[in-house]
């Protein structure tokens, strides 16, 4: 189904139009939230706020970008204001994550695991902990550069910033996690 046809059959609220819309784009609209705030679930429920949002929306949307930078621009924010309503949260009661029982999405019980797979999952966790350290603008780029393979030029329009801007904020964002998994590296956590 091509752009233009999914957009109208959204706005004249299609049911099987909105399924197509969410097949296609589930993954990565999960990749990227999951990517900005960390936590796997929290990360499914926030995906399908994004699609009730755009399903809500759709009659707003003004053409002036593709679909999918739209839906993506909405990923990244509501991930973002998620984000920082967590943070606002842990300042008000700073002893509920030590509480609190939940574990890290990337946690696993290290008994059904062979080796390998533990090692990964800890390097996984450490890139996951390097990259909730960032400013949310460099996480934001970098999640849509590596993660969802979003060219330079794609992350500019979901970011509504200019193309230097978002080469420069991936730049920071490697050289950043460079330093930050450099140091663990050295201190033998991975």
């Amino acid at each position: 189904m091509n752009e233009k046809s999914l957009i109208e059959g959204l706005v004249l609220g299609d049911p099987h139009t909105y399924k197509t819309l969410v097949d296609q784009f589930q993954v990565p609209v999960r990749n990227i939230c999951a990517g900005i705030i960390t936590n796997r679930h929290e990360a499914e429920d926030l995906a399908q706020e994004v699609f009730v949002e755009v399903f809500r929306s759709v009659g707003n949307f003004r053409g002036d970008s593709k679909l999918s930078t739209w839906i993506y621009r909405i990923a990244v924010n509501k991930s973002l204001n998620h984000k920082r309503k967590q943070k606002r949260q842990m300042w008000l009661d700073p002893f509920g994550i030590f509480l609190s029982e939940e574990k890290s999405p990337y946690s696993a019980d290290p008994e059904n695991l062979p080796s390998q797979n533990i090692e990964n999952q800890q390097r996984m966790q450490h890139l996951h902990k390097a990259l909730d350290t960032l400013p949310e603008n460099q996480r934001t780029a970098f999640v849509l550069n590596k993660y969802e393979d979003l060219s330079y030029k794609e992350i500019s329009e979901v970011m509504n910033m200019t193309l230097s801007g978002v080469e420069s904020l991936i730049h920071r964002a490697k050289v950043n996690l460079q330093k930050k998994l450099w140091d663990c590296f050295k201190k033998d956590c991975i």
